[in-house]
């Protein structure tokens, strides 16, 4: 599985695809929070805190984390190298795996430099250090296991169509309905919107984002990435067989 994670890496910074994520990710991220006015503007809030950077990110990610990886297992059909891929001396869940995670740590590779927000925020409140660290670990968790849930639905994705265009779409999609559709659902149905919106990521991630880490939340975002890494090891099966 090494093999297959160092593979993905290299892929990535071997092409402009890395280094282009995670310059889109921190100038979008960094217009919307210093450049730009409107409700991201951390500067206009009036409040030392990045309630802004985290609302916005999960936005973001629904279409980076696609574009990241909708070649995964697409381009290999295209190119007619998946049949190879699977003769390999590995487990489908070890390919898998691999691929998932080489995706998910191009994205931890760009959140990383927003710990700099982190600084910046505290010298800014007053008095200086007045910053909600809890709230602000909290919210990091919580991206990294959406992180985490966007990865494994794109993936998935990938295996559904040669053209990555359509597994980029379909993953957006996906995605979408999984951060706001629920939540979106749930005000349409006043008596049970509390119930609905347990089953959207955002209620999840906005209760991590209280500086909370709850058991319920955690299994949540794990059975997410669990479930669709599983249809991809199911789908992969199907073209194996």
């Amino acid at each position: 599985m090494k093999s297959i994670i160092l593979r993905e890496i290299k892929s990535f910074f071997g092409s402009p695809i890395g280094y282009l994520v995670i310059a889109i990710f921190l100038i979008s991220n960094g217009l919307f929070l210093w450049v730009f006015e409107g409700d991201y503007n951390i500067l206009n809030t009036g409040y030392a805190d990045l309630t802004p950077f985290f609302t916005l990110t999960p936005w973001i990610l629904i279409f980076l984390i696609p574009a990241v990886t909708m070649r995964s297992f697409s381009d290999e059909r295209k190119q007619g190298t998946l049949e190879l891929l699977l003769t390999k001396p590995l487990s489908i869940w070890q390919i898998v795996n691999g691929k998932f995670l080489g995706s998910f740590f191009l994205i931890i590779l760009a959140i990383i430099p927003t710990f700099i927000y982190v600084k910046v925020i505290s010298s800014l409140g007053s008095p200086e250090g007045n910053i909600d660290m809890g709230s602000t670990i909290g919210s990091y968790f919580g991206l990294l296991f959406l992180i985490a849930s966007y990865s494994a639905i794109g993936i998935f994705t990938s295996t559904l169509s040669e053209n990555q265009i359509v597994a980029f779409i379909i993953a957006v999609f996906i995605c979408f309905l999984f951060y706001f559709g629920f939540e979106g659902l749930a005000s349409l149905v006043p008596g049970q919107s509390n119930i609905i919106s347990a089953f959207g990521m955002q209620d999840h991630f906005k209760s991590m984002s209280r500086g909370v880490i709850d058991t319920r939340d955690v299994i949540y975002f794990l059975s997410i990435s669990v479930l669709f890494l599983s249809f991809t090891v199911y789908q992969l099966k199907s073209f194996k067989a």
